[in-house]
């Protein structure tokens, strides 16, 4: 692995994070972690978001309550076992079991899940995090049920977005909220606290379509055994546990992943990715084409 330096693309936009070349590389993060001053009004407290930009995440013990839990879990289920929600194009299918693994756009696809991303306990704290409004750059739900569901392998985030749907800066903050319990054996997400601080730029060019398979397996992207133990040995991983209701936010350059479930004990969360309307998708930094708008959107409107 190399270090580097910012290049320019053909559209004049400078290039702060480089990828997908024809060896990994490590970029020293450009841009700041909490862009929002730390008094600003919100949801999360000073010392909170001092933590967050150490770490690169926050753990909530209870973002909603049991009864708003029962009402996301009965809308997940919902929309998991209806015939016309499992042939659209935004829902993801386990290669193996043949059952929904994620529903893309669902704030769009629900009415339920559109106000839950509305809702100030939610949005707020990314406006605090971003310095701005923000809009959704991505939304789904996550079923990752007992015996046997896959997990996602370890990456960054912000790699994909950056190499293939086009956002320049690292200004883009993410929640998980469970819908069930989070146990230290179903599956939990995983991070390593600190990473955030380093871009892990991947090896190897993103071939045509490439969501088509990274939905269901990730490939293109992928850091190398060598980069995940020096990140590991580094900075340590961490597993988050915890109640249905509970959350955890986190920043886009994290590294994360998830294990498979091979408990009878489901996970499902959903998932809201915010981004601030002052870092808008441009052109893919390194990829043929742009991915489909349900995965990386290109309406920009801010969430009210």
């Amino acid at each position: 692995m190399t270090a580097t330096t910012d290049t320019t693309t053909t559209t004049g936009i400078p290039d702060l994070y480089p990828t997908r070349g024809a060896a990994e590389v490590l970029t020293p993060r450009q841009d700041p972690v909490v862009w929002g001053a730390p008094d600003a009004p919100g949801p999360i407290v000073p010392a909170d978001l001092l933590s967050f930009e150490r770490d690169g995440f926050l753990a909530i013990d209870q973002l909603i309550t049991d009864d708003e839990v029962t009402v996301y879990r009965n809308e997940l289920n919902r929309l998991v076992n209806d015939p016309d929600i499992r042939a659209d194009e935004r829902s993801i299918v386990e290669p193996k079991s043949k059952e929904i693994r994620s529903v893309f756009e669902v704030h769009r696809i629900s009415e339920v899940f559109a106000k839950l991303v509305s809702d100030e306990r939610v949005v707020g704290r990314a406006r605090q995090i971003l310095g701005s409004d923000v809009y959704v750059h991505q939304s789904r739900i996550n079923v990752k049920p007992g015996f046997g569901a896959s997990g996602f392998y370890w990456h960054s985030d912000f790699e994909t977005w950056h190499a293939e749907d086009g956002l320049p800066r690292m200004r883009t903050v993410s929640v998980s909220i469970a819908l069930t319990e989070n146990y230290d054996t179903n599956g939990g997400l995983m991070i390593m606290p600190g990473s955030h601080k380093t871009f892990l730029g991947c090896a190897g060019e993103t071939p045509k379509d490439n969501y088509k398979k990274s939905l269901q397996m990730q490939d293109a992207g992928t850091p190398s055994d060598e980069a995940l133990t020096r990140f590991a040995t580094e900075h340590g991983i961490k597993l988050f546990t915890g109640r249905a209701g509970s959350a955890t936010w986190f920043d886009c350059n994290c590294m994360h992943g998830s294990g498979d479930n091979i408990t009878p004990f489901p996970r499902s969360n959903v998932f809201i990715v915010f981004n601030s309307v002052e870092n808008t998708a441009v052109e893919p930094f390194a990829a043929p084409v742009r991915r489909p708008e349900f995965i990386g959107a290109r309406d920009f409107t801010p969430v009210q």
